[in-house]
């Protein structure tokens, strides 16, 4: 015990000192920052004033920083493969630097654009774990800072009530006022699916929330995406202020895990829809969302995968098919107290061929609470507590034994077991728009390899917005 409480006092000192000398700039998947609360423009002399006056002559201007600075103490490993995360104490920080710029076209239209500039990577370049630690980092991180457009996509809002809907929508990508209770919305180009589907007020935003993967989002639905994170798709919506439901049509990646996306849109692509139904509980808010779809990529199955493995075959390109794989999840979240919330999340696909865009999972279930600092007098702080249990379908798990290698996971052997991820987090608001925030996790069985682990890991997050 002394020597594991002498290395994570190590880590300790080592993340604070890297996250002081880390480089600014990294973006990711989620939006850039929730605005239903004071941001830094308010420490700022006529900041509110001069981009309110902006809004009101149809111009849209927001932003973000968030800086991660995350490690792993020592942990046990007996054997490595390509994608085994390293057993090593390490470092990895990652940044990003959204800006949101947004124009009004026409009645109740708007086209919005959000250049990003990213930085860092994740430990062991974002592999060795399915419940991967930090959402910020992904496959392709950069030594320098590299500028892309993460979104770029017209919206349309047609009105089907005159009433305004209650409360403020949190979305930094919408122009400031009221919406109306009953609508329908329409969204064209570039963007996250995650700007739409899985919406959780618990746990869904790793910029101010849970960090972890499969935290953010149901681990087993394959969102699609291309390797940062962002697709091309069409977004119809209608809500009513209780009810909602949403369907979409998106691009997939062209290769696992790739940059560019197949523009063989009559063979590749992803389908998804959810519902929603509102609720309260003793008057509690409360949310079910029950969400799912089809996601067709030109990927091989796990099983023809280990065959391939096991005859010493490397090159599967002509295993490749376009396949459709099935996708449901369902999450819920419940307001208890005026401080306390709970979330629960649900996913599962049919695990018979590879997963291809988001992380290497066959099910998971996760779960966990979230607590405001108004009770001990920091109202603008958050405590959050939450895990994940992911596992393998029967051929991905073969695939595994084999020796297979994916894009997230392989040892080169395994010894089979669910993966476990236990996170929690303290969140400290030092100034409107200005958060610095406090992370442990632990990963039981990384990659789901009994053999390997536990691992823990912490972090610091800064994170600012206007």
């Amino acid at each position: 015990m002394a020597g594991i409480s002498g290395r994570i006092g190590r880590l300790v000192a080592a993340v604070l000192a890297g996250l002081a000398a880390a480089a600014p700039a990294s973006a990711q998947r989620g939006t850039a920052g929730p605005i239903d609360q004071p941001n830094l423009d308010a420490e700022i002399d006529g900041a509110e004033e001069w981009l309110a006056r902006r809004e009101a002559e149809g111009w849209l201007l927001r932003g973000q920083f968030t800086g991660v600075l995350q490690g792993n103490a020592r942990f046990r490993s007996p054997y490595q493969g390509e994608s085994s995360l390293s057993p090593k104490q390490s470092f990895a920080n990652t940044q990003s630097l959204d800006i949101v710029l947004g124009r009004r076209l026409w009645n109740n239209a708007e086209v919005i654009a959000v250049p990003s500039l990213t930085r860092g990577f994740g430990l062991s370049n974002a592999r060795g774990a399915a419940a991967f630690p930090n959402n910020e980092a992904f496959r392709v991180g950069t030594t320098d800072p590299y500028a892309f457009m993460s979104r770029l996509f017209v919206r349309q809002t047609i009105d089907l009530s005159a009433d305004a809907a209650p409360g403020a929508d949190p979305d930094p990508m919408r122009f400031a006022g009221p919406l109306a209770r009953e609508r329908i919305t329409i969204t064209l180009g570039k963007v996250s699916t995650w700007d739409f589907f899985d919406d959780n007020r618990y746990a869904h935003d790793a910029r101010s929330q849970f960090l972890n993967w499969a935290l953010v989002g149901a681990g087993a639905v394959d969102f699609a995406a291309d390797a940062r994170g962002f697709t091309n798709g069409a977004v119809l919506e209608w809500e009513n202020g209780r009810n909602a439901v949403r369907t979409g049509a998106f691009m997939v990646a062209r290769n696992v895990n790739g940059l560019s996306l197949d523009t063989s849109i009559g063979r590749a692509w992803q389908w998804l829809a959810q519902v929603e139904q509102a609720w309260s509980l003793r008057q509690r808010p409360g949310v079910l969302r029950v969400f799912g779809g089809l996601s067709r990529t030109r990927s091989v199955t796990w099983n023809r995968l280990t065959s391939a493995v096991e005859d010493g075959l490397g090159d599967t390109e002509a295993l490749r098919g376009y396949r459709t794989k099935g996708m449901v999840g369902f999450n819920l979240e419940q307001e208890v107290t005026d401080s306390l919330g709970v979330f629960a999340r649900f996913g599962w696909n049919d695990g018979r061929a590879q997963n291809w865009m988001f992380t290497e999972m066959d099910w998971s279930a996760s779960g966990g609470l979230a607590v405001s600092g108004q009770g001990w007098g920091r109202a603008g702080d958050t405590v959050g507590a939450a895990f994940n249990v992911g596992g393998l379908s029967a051929s991905h798990r073969r695939f595994l034994e084999a020796g297979g290698i994916g894009f997230l996971t392989g040892d080169g052997k395994l010894a089979a077991a669910p993966e476990v991820a236990f996170e929690a987090y303290y969140d400290v608001r030092l100034a409107p728009g200005l958060n610095l925030t406090t992370n442990g996790q632990l990963l039981v069985n990384p990659a789901y390899n009994a053999d390997r682990g536990p691992v823990p890991l912490l972090a610091l997050r800064l994170h600012a917005a206007f």
